[in-house]
């Protein structure tokens, strides 16, 4: 028997632990982090869209009848922007139920290791 044994086997129970368990946290968080930005980056780019298109059919106004036509098609594009935001929050509280779950899945798992560790001893 080697006098690193013991050492390893520390360094084992420390690592299954602790470190396992904060590296899938961390995997987690990122993850979650990800989906948010690419969720708000998409959100933000159609609400721009949205805005630059309204800025150009403004521009398109000539006389009564266009005004008349932009006027009606403002109550549509804000019933769309207005179903868009939403679906972004419910998609926002969907990532952030999921991300909920998955972490009170690590820290669960990672309860059970140690205390088995715990008891090994």
């Amino acid at each position: 028997m080697s006098t690193n044994d013991p050492v390893n086997q520390v360094q084992q129970q420390i690592d299954a632990t602790v470190g396992a368990p904060a590296r899938s946290f961390a995997s987690l968080m990122l993850d979650h982090v990800e989906q948010l930005t690419s969720l708000q980056f998409e959100a933000a780019k159609a609400y721009a869209d949205a805005g630059v298109q309204q800025a150009r059919a403004a521009l398109e106004i000539k006389d009564p009848s266009d005004l008349r036509a932009y006027t009606e098609n403002q109550q549509k594009v804000a019933k769309d922007l207005g179903e868009r935001m939403k679906g972004d929050a419910e998609k926002v509280v969907s990532l952030n139920q999921d991300f909920a779950q998955k972490a009170q899945k690590v820290a669960q798992d990672s309860a059970q290791k140690a205390t088995k560790a715990a008891q090994s001893k």
